[in-house]
């Protein structure tokens, strides 16, 4: 782009004027300054969709470069006592019995007040013949009495379609 300047400057019905190259006709015929109209839109939606399509290949390379590293190491050995503590929905391994979040109280003036029933849950340690081992699981008294009556953990599993492997 060169310097502004103006040419042939006049009083008469036509005067040129050229601003960085931009071509602006100040003529007595609309033919000129409609095309130079559109061709200065023509020229801004090819600036526009060039800026857009440089913003999308940095927002995509921008994922492509090293990644972050997390707080956490990749292989986290295991660890003993509070640090190790996963917290888990109050739900029996074996049954799937749930708190009843449900239940109301209905007191003496006949207020009704909501309350949680919470399942009895016993951790149970059981031998599994097809596994070979111990497994230790979350059941409720139910489920234990279930386990004791089918005779034992392995025939429980298979009736109720538990993977006793995971425990």
């Amino acid at each position: 782009g060169g310097p502004s300047r103006c040419v042939g400057a006049s009083s008469d019905a036509s005067t040129n004027i050229t601003i960085n190259n931009i071509a602006i006709i100040d003529s007595d015929s609309n033919n000129n300054i409609t095309e130079n109209k559109h061709n200065q839109a023509v020229t801004m939606n090819k600036f526009l969709s060039l800026v857009v399509a440089l913003l999308a290949i940095c927002q995509a390379t921008a994922f492509m470069g090293t990644p972050i590293r997390s707080a956490a190491p990749a292989f986290a050995p295991k660890q003993n006592g509070a640090a190790s503590m996963e917290m888990r929905a109050r739900v029996c391994d074996l049954l799937g019995k749930k708190p009843n979040r449900q239940a109301r109280v209905v007191t003496f003036s006949h207020r009704r007040i909501k309350k949680v029933q919470a399942v009895n849950l016993q951790w149970k340690r059981f031998y599994s013949d097809s596994l070979d081992r111990n497994v230790r699981l979350r059941l409720s008294t139910k489920g234990i009495k279930t386990v004791n009556k089918l005779g034992g953990i392995d025939a429980a599993a298979k009736k109720f379609e538990v993977d006793l492997s995971k425990f």
